[in-house]
């Protein structure tokens, strides 16, 4: 007879946590689990449990910019690369007709896949507590957090507390003339924490964003549309995680048409855009299609991609009319749009009004910097995206374990990361509209590929304890083999000779007048690992991302080489480190420039360089000054 195992003891929650996170979506659960990996005690609390994790407007993850944060939080040990491939329905690699810094990796996601790959790691892991509850109020001692208070009356002790609420801090959803309070569609926005935040010194601004109709899946004639096909084989998120498990799907490509901006423009007035409603920033790179419609009035038509909501949803997602016209509207102007002419909606667009954190009140480590103990990431720093948000989540979630275990801040630089870009920019410059990745503003985008983020980051991630062995080992494989490759590429020659001719002439090009390496022979414009197999053909043994990224090394050799001395002359001002000083008595600084190094208050003179209204006179007297200070000091 076979005796059953024993019962599991009964877990029992700490009567302190390490860290309680306020939200469960994308910044909350990538901090969330990042702390607990790395052996913290976590409660994270959620107003509403099944939808922890979830993708809450376009059902997608990547993208130029944000592709590459996916790959950055993924090579640090975050988990959003390999959810997205776990729950990937279409995979495409952007931009690969232009230049690797603007390349980067795109996934249609299965929602109900991606929820349930976030939830079995959230609610599977022994160092993490789940409560539903709304956060109510930061509990003080001393001047530092020191728990909780919830709306249900619940108090928790905790070391650390990380606000990460989304939209949900004032919410209030609005389709035409109707508005209703809300985080989201179905949600209740969080109520009490807005006053609490303002209480304890904090200053809240208002930005809005929207979200499209879902349709029907059943209700569009996909023939009339244009397919859009995933690649082959598909581009992963992750570099150490399983490939996507799911079958790939098309989208589907339709335009705007004349007659619907002419019906649109005609009920402009009924939209909270334009009839005096809003008149808070929202994003200028995702507007609204009446926003488009008046903006552009010279365009005929304006993309429209119906892209899969999951392998068995009965959903689709017409990506590029997010609005907040009235329902009736938005069902008149979707008839006009072909493929779309007998569309049933199931859900409404709207448009979401909300609260942020102007996030120069924080550190670079987002801690707020009048509340020690608090931190914020995600949307309530004023980004947008999915991907902005987890990997502030997990910056965050970095610098609470380091704060709690004593270790140095977790504070890649600018030329290591498109995350230290996104923070430093958060952080230093301020923002006046919902921040969004772009490479344009990485000034060493060249360095920052999506394909290299691992040489450049998982490293920080094994240190830090994130990294397991099994990946470790496999980030050691792949950065041998493009190493042996490039030595390969160096060391072999091609001559001048009559076998050397005929290769030559078969790939047009001109035959060199000595001995070409063949990495010489790929820094010709056009040359590619394709058209080095004609005088090797043992490179095509190396997997296709290990030859690109040897392709671009050696391409761009003499540009990354730049960046790297670029990068060396800001290091020396980021290594110059700024106390406390009272900027009124830094002689020959302007009343601008006071207010903003004041209000920022920057750690080193780099950063201070970044300020804007900082000009390098200003940066001067500020250098002057610390010198000043420096030797009365000795």
């Amino acid at each position: 007879m076979r005796v059953p195992p024993p019962a599991p003891e009964p877990r029992r929650a700490p009567d302190t946590f390490d860290a309680i996170v306020a939200g469960g979506g994308h910044a909350g659960c990538e901090a969330t689990l990042a702390m607990a990996r790395l052996g913290l005690k976590v409660l994270l609390i959620s107003s509403n449990l099944e939808r922890i994790g979830y993708l809450s407007c376009n059902p997608s993850i990547g993208g130029v910019g944000k592709g590459n944060i996916v790959r950055e939080i993924d090579s640090l040990g975050g988990m959003m690369g390999r959810w997205a491939d776990a729950a990937g329905l279409q995979f495409r690699m952007l931009n690969t007709g232009a230049g690797p810094a603007v390349q980067a990796p795109r996934a249609q996601i299965d929602r109900k896949a991606y929820l349930g790959a976030v939830q079995q790691a959230i609610f599977g892991h022994p160092n993490i507590w789940v409560i539903q509850d709304f956060l109510a109020a930061p509990l003080l001692r001393r001047g530092r957090v020191s728990g909780t208070r919830t709306e249900f009356g619940r108090e928790f002790s905790c070391r650390a507390l990380l606000l990460a609420l989304g939209t949900f801090v004032g919410g209030m959803l609005h389709i035409g003339k109707k508005r209703f309070p809300g985080g989201r569609l179905g949600d209740a926005p969080a109520g009490r924490i807005r006053r609490s935040l303002r209480d304890l010194g904090l200053s809240l601004d208002r930005f809005v964003t929207g979200t499209t109709p879902r349709l029907a899946r059943d209700s569009v004639d996909f023939s009339s549309m244009e397919p859009q096909p995933a690649d082959d084989p598909p581009p992963r998120f992750s570099f150490y995680g399983p490939p996507p498990p799911l079958p790939q799907l098309p989208c589907h490509l339709t335009w705007s048409t004349p007659e619907s901006h002419q019906y649109i423009a005609e009920n402009l007035l009924l939209s909270p855009l334009y009839d005096g409603s809003l008149t808070h920033p929202g994003p200028r790179y995702c507007l609204a299609i009446e926003d488009k419609v008046f903006l552009f009035p010279q365009r005929p038509r304006h993309q429209i991609f119906v892209e899969p909501e999951g392998v068995d949803s009965q959903e689709v997602y017409p990506n590029g009319i997010h609005t907040g016209m009235p329902l009736r509207i938005q069902k008149a102007f979707l008839s006009m749009v072909p493929g779309l002419e007998r569309h049933h909606i199931i859900r409404p667009g709207y448009l979401v009004e909300y609260d942020y954190l102007p996030p120069t009140q924080l550190a670079p480590s987002l801690e707020v910097k009048a509340v020690p103990g608090l931190w914020s990431a995600g949307q309530l720093n004023g980004s947008s995206g999915y991907e902005e948000a987890a990997g502030q989540g997990l910056w965050a979630g970095l610098n609470i374990f380091c704060s709690l275990t004593g270790r140095p801040a977790f504070m890649p630089e600018r030329r290591q990361a498109y995350l230290a870009v996104m923070v430093d920019d958060l952080t230093t410059k301020g923002i006046h509209e919902p921040y969004r990745m772009f490479t344009s503003r990485a000034e060493h985008r060249l360095s920052l590929r999506h394909s290299n983020a691992d040489e450049r980051l998982t490293p920080l991630g094994r240190e830090l304890g994130l990294i397991p062995d099994a990946d470790w080992r496999a980030h050691e494989t792949r950065r041998g083999k493009k190493e042996k490759l490039l030595q390969e590429l160096a060391a072999r020659e091609v001559r001048p000779d009559a076998a050397g001719r005929a290769a030559f002439e078969e790939l047009g090009e001109s035959l060199p007048g000595k001995n070409i390496s063949l990495a010489e022979l790929l820094r010709r414009p056009g040359m590619n690992s394709a058209k080095i197999a004609r005088l090797w053909p043992d490179i095509m043994e190396y997997d296709p991302e290990c030859r690109n990224e040897a392709e671009s090394a050696l391409l761009y050799a003499g540009y990354l080489k730049r960046e790297e001395e670029l990068a060396a002359r800001q290091s020396e001002l980021e290594l110059v480190r700024i106390g406390e000083v009272d900027y009124t008595q830094v002689h020959g600084l302007s009343r601008e420039a006071v207010e903003k190094l004041a209000a920022v208050r920057p750690r080193t003179l780099g950063q201070a360089g970044r300020i804007p209204g900082v000009t390098p006179a200003a940066l001067n007297c500020v250098e002057i000054h610390l010198k000043k200070t420096t030797t009365q000091r000795i």
